[in-house]
């Protein structure tokens, strides 16, 4: 039997957001494919655009024809979205234990941000979703989207009354109630989404900030970058104050201060765009600059200069996002068309205990150490186009496809290249 290492699926819309879920549906979890769920949402530039959760073709549609005319995924719902997503976000694997108030037991949650923050609820009754004919995209049967709430707290910063529109977001995995905000306002919100209420909001970054990030295994402390150039850590538990972990340098050939500079004034630095943990240990961070074409990878106990840099693309960087195992893979793709996926395991390793570490219990790499530069991403893969977005899905056991084909047990990162979106085998 041959094994199928990638799957398509093209929209009808050009896509940005998306997100691999994170588990098998409620109640199914043995059934491999059920995990072979993405959420996406369009981009274009008016107030029509959509997000759908697409899966794969139901194995009971029976193929008699070549395999090949008919898409390995189909539309299970949409809904209507208004302006377009800037994230999307399925429930972290610990929602299925948590204590919500008001969720239909086999319903899971998606979440968006774009003019608000949006909680979905998603719902299948599994059997009903049988597509009569082959290749029919299956519509209604027995999937539900719909809206939860939509959340835009008063701006600290602006005199309107509606909140300004959001960059990003970060769902908690420890409490998965908690999400927090990032806007073009400066400022950060943290909401308890099951009461629906603004727990707080902040000024975080001078500018805009662009997305943020929970430490893994906090439900105290995130991160957040922004057109600022900085990143910075917060503590809700003393908010007085946050910590500037790094700040993009300051460019060499600046022009000279104007005659009256302000106070406050920073020379102008490359915004960061993205900020991601390494789950596997959590004192690594992935950033990237804007219009950068290298990766910094940062140490929470050294702050201040990257500790690695990683240098492959050949043109602008879109995206990023580390695998959810222990593997510490780190996947990167941007306008050279290309996912090259680098493995961190070998740079990251504690050094080995001297009696020094030892008596301090500092395995840290000492603040001077010097930035090691990796050319050599392990795998690499060139699409048709520019790729906007990845995602990695969880763990999945192999498994038949309908086509005779079989898949391999682990994991999958979906890219998305204008409307066609690409599941890869890692």
């Amino acid at each position: 039997m041959t094994q199928t290492t990638s799957l398509q699926y093209e929209a009808p819309w050009p896509v940005y957001a998306l997100d691999w879920c994170k588990s098998a549906a409620p109640g199914q979890t043995m059934r491999p494919r059920s995990a072979f769920r993405l959420g996406i949402a369009s981009l274009t530039e008016d107030y029509r655009n959509r997000i759908a959760i697409v899966g794969l073709q139901d194995e009971r549609v029976l193929v008699e024809d070549d395999y090949t005319e008919y898409p390995d995924f189909v539309t299970l719902v949409e809904a209507q979205h208004g302006y377009p997503a800037t994230r999307l976000q399925w429930q972290p694997s610990t929602s299925n234990s948590f204590a919500w108030s008001q969720k239909a037991i086999n319903a899971e949650l998606l979440a968006t941000t774009g003019d608000a923050l949006r909680v979905w609820e998603y719902s299948s009754d599994g059997a009903s979703s049988v597509g009569a004919y082959v290749g029919r995209q299956v519509s209604g049967g027995g999937h539900k989207l719909t809206l939860k709430t939509a959340l835009s707290g008063q701006s600290k910063v602006q005199n309107n009354n509606t909140g300004a529109p959001l960059t990003s977001f970060s769902w908690n995995e420890k409490s998965p109630s908690l999400i927090v905000t990032s806007s073009i306002d400066t400022t950060c919100t943290v909401w308890n989404i099951d009461t629906s209420t603004a727990i707080t909001q902040l000024i975080a970054h001078d500018r805009e900030v662009y997305d943020v990030a929970w430490l893994p295994g906090s439900t105290d402390i995130f991160v957040s970058v922004g057109a600022d150039g900085s990143l910075r850590a917060f503590d809700l538990r003393s908010l007085e104050h946050s910590t500037i972990l790094y700040e993009t340098p300051a460019p060499k050939n600046m022009p000279p201060p104007t005659a009256s500079p302000s106070s406050s004034a920073r020379p102008p630095t490359s915004p960061l765009l993205r900020i991601a943990f390494n789950p596997a240990d959590s004192n690594y961070m992935s950033t990237f600059h804007m219009d950068g074409t290298d990766i910094q990878i940062l140490d929470m106990r050294s702050p201040g200069q990257p500790v690695m840099e990683l240098k492959a693309h050949r043109a602008q960087m879109n995206a990023l996002g580390w695998s959810s195992t222990d593997s510490q893979l780190l996947a990167t793709a941007g306008d050279d068309c290309q996912l090259l996926l680098w493995d961190l395991a070998p740079h990251t390793a504690a050094p080995a205990a001297s009696p020094r570490n030892a008596s301090t219990g500092l395995s840290s790499p000492r603040p001077d150490v010097k930035k090691r530069v990796l050319t050599d991403p392990v795998m690499a893969y060139t699409g048709a186009s520019e790729i906007a977005n990845l995602a990695w899905s969880p763990q999945i056991a192999s498994m038949a496809m309908n086509t005779g084909h079989t898949t391999a047990a682990g994991e999958w990162i979906a890219v998305a290249m204008g409307k066609s979106i690409k599941a890869l085998k890692v």
